[in-house]
């Protein structure tokens, strides 16, 4: 069964971990001192927060988490058929967990991930640079997410 991840970059790592515990009525199953985590059942969500320096505040990326090899497969045959380019990251490590993953941005530029936890790690990780996806809106700066370009401002 697949899970929704949400991603958000927060200024205040404790004040926001307090409000979310309040908020989901549980505390965070993942907390380090720059980021937490809550697995959510209802609404089925992997929920994460970060307070990295240089990262943008608010949603950074979205993203499906899977849970076997099977659904990532289905999941990434979708990302191909969305359209636009997708950046095959492969093996990886963020957000202290070692991950399958892949990206993708939408035509408004929202940075999207498709991803198999494969156990934990010590360490946050790295953002490799991910040049080939472009977008209007997305998080430049996300934790783990794409480096993508924003476009000329002027619409809207």
């Amino acid at each position: 069964m697949k899970r929704l991840h949400v991603h958000v970059g927060v200024d205040n790592l404790d004040q926001s971990v307090a409000f979310y515990s309040a908020l989901f009525g549980t505390e965070p199953s993942v907390t380090k001192s720059d980021y937490a985590k809550w697995m959510l059942e209802d609404p089925r969500v992997n929920f994460a927060i970060s307070c990295k320096e240089g990262v943008a505040k608010g949603v950074e990326h979205l993203g499906i988490q899977v849970e076997d090899g099977a659904e990532l497969a289905d999941v990434y045959g979708r990302l191909k058929k969305a359209g636009g380019p997708v950046l095959e990251e492969g093996a990886t490590t963020c957000c202290y967990a070692k991950s399958e993953k892949s990206w993708i941005a939408d035509p408004d530029g929202v940075v999207w991930e498709a991803f198999l936890t494969q156990g934990e790690s010590t360490v946050y990780g790295d953002s490799p640079d991910f040049d080939q996806l472009t977008g209007d809106n997305a998080a430049a700066t996300a934790c783990c997410a794409p480096k993508v370009e924003a476009a000329p401002k002027g619409c809207c």
